[in-house]
């Protein structure tokens, strides 16, 4: 699988932490290997929209869509907890 990031992604990664980039990379690497990698805690987010959810950390949260063989990743932010 590809990965494709959108700008509003970019632009966080940024913003995060270095603790934060640094754990993306490794849950990005998960995904491309297993959707349903324990530590991701993937589930549909937005079922209307095709929208996944995924975990970065306990604070992080990532957000994307599966187009074909690529994972559109849309948006990365704080969990709202």
């Amino acid at each position: 699988m590809k990965i494709r990031y959108r700008e509003a992604v970019l632009k966080a990664l940024d913003d995060a932490p270095p603790a934060v980039l640094k754990s993306f990379c490794k849950q990005l690497r998960f995904l491309t290997e297993n959707l349903h990698h324990p530590s991701l805690h993937a589930k549909k987010y937005d079922e209307a929209k095709d929208i996944w959810q995924a975990r970065v950390n306990d604070d992080w949260r990532f957000y994307f869509r599966i187009v074909d063989d690529t994972y559109d990743i849309l948006k990365l932010r704080r969990h709202p907890k």
